[in-house]
């Protein structure tokens, strides 16, 4: 950085960065989020102990987070937004209060807090400046939304169900389908898609450039990975060909918002008055199916009593030379799914003992995987 005057004007020269000269910590950016399914595992163990729910949105959240290091432009001793480091900076002031509070940080997901206190228990994840509450002991007000996810509770039955109704409205608003007829499968029947079907002539390359396919795809992955995983392949299967869409790959795309239209009403649901609390992990393989690659695709489903927390859809990265290889591949993505919740079962055992209690769930307990095909188990 220079100084300089010009007719009376003191200015800084704009080669270096406004802020944060001097400062070891400037490129530090790193600020964690938790996994949707963390989130889910939170809703189902509320919905297993009948808590309550909680919503707070911090406002200017940002600028309560305090500057390291030398700051020579203006002094700054407070974050401000725009900054590169605020999210961290406001993530660090945050873990630091809560601590003082008495909550403890998951170490499988950073973004989670416990706080145990005598008979007071209550889980709280943390998405950047929206903080949700899960308690049996505190006379809170029903949650009703977050992230785009609407949570509807009933106390009468002890269940919590999430939907993404309104965004899914929304959705199809946006891409002009608010009128199409519903249709029964995500996938036509027999749907079988590739690269070599991209546009063939320049009227197809014309109509493809005002088609919003990869804004679609995108939105339509959201909602998968939230709470629709009756979706989460073929929103898989579309975006291998976002790179070059032609109008089939347009076309498939309709009628997955076509089956959305019919079955909007959807929902995840986690109730207490299922004592059968273990996690059960499901898992199967199509092999060689990808028409440019030969690649298999694998999938998994986790489920924590009758409502599912994890689930994953997805192209393997080699091909499988046999249809044994291929459920191998994803019996071993699947394992590590229960895993990682079960370690944050574990943790959230102080806010939830019902959790462990019913499923004896720990991080070395055994856990159920059930593959499809007969030669894995023989082997």
């Amino acid at each position: 950085m220079t100084f300089g005057a010009v007719e009376g004007v003191t200015h800084l020269s704009r080669t270096q960065p406004l802020w944060g000269i001097g400062d070891p910590h400037y490129d530090d950016t790193y600020s964690p989020t938790f996994r949707a399914a963390t989130l889910r595992t939170t809703l189902a163990a509320a919905g297993i102990e009948d808590m309550e729910l909680h919503s707070v949105d911090i406002s200017a959240a940002f600028t309560n987070g305090d500057l390291e290091g030398s700051h020579l432009l203006c002094r700054l001793k407070k974050s401000l937004y725009g900054l590169k480091q605020a999210a961290r900076q406001w993530n660090k002031k945050l873990h630091s209060v809560l601590l003082e509070l008495g909550f403890t940080r998951l170490q499988s997901d950073r973004s989670v807090y416990i706080y145990t206190k005598g008979e007071v228990r209550i889980i709280m994840p943390v998405y950047i400046d929206n903080i949700t509450l899960a308690s049996q002991n505190t006379a809170l007000l029903s949650q009703t939304f977050l992230l785009g996810v609407e949570i509807i509770c009933d106390r009468a039955n002890h269940s919590i169900s999430l939907s993404q109704r309104q965004y899914i409205i929304d959705m199809l608003e946006r891409y002009s389908m608010a009128d199409c007829n519903p249709v029964g499968t995500p996938l036509a029947p027999g749907t079988k898609l590739s690269k070599t079907m991209h546009p063939q002539t320049q009227e197809e390359i014309d109509y493809m450039r005002t088609v919003p396919y990869l804004s679609a795809v995108g939105s339509l992955n959201y909602l998968s990975t939230m709470t629709r995983l009756d979706i989460s392949y073929a929103v898989g299967y579309l975006g291998r060909f976002s790179s070059n869409p032609g109008p089939r790959h347009w076309a498939t795309v309709k009628h997955l918002f076509r089956y959305l239209k019919g079955s909007m009403d959807y929902k995840l649901t986690y109730s207490g008055k299922d004592t059968s609390v273990v996690f059960d992990t499901y898992c199967d393989a199509s092999h060689g199916d990808c028409l440019d690659s030969g690649r298999s695709t694998g999938g998994y489903l986790t489920v924590i009593g009758r409502g599912a927390i994890g689930w994953l859809s997805k192209l393997q990265p080699i091909v499988a030379l046999s249809s044994t290889e291929a459920e191998y591949m994803v019996a071993t993505e699947a394992a590590k799914s229960p895993r990682s919740c079960g370690c944050a079962t574990s943790y959230m055992s102080l806010a939830s003992p019902s959790m462990v209690l019913h499923a004896s769930i720990s991080t070395t307990s055994p856990l159920s995987a059930l593959a499809r095909t007969q030669s894995t188990l023989d082997e």
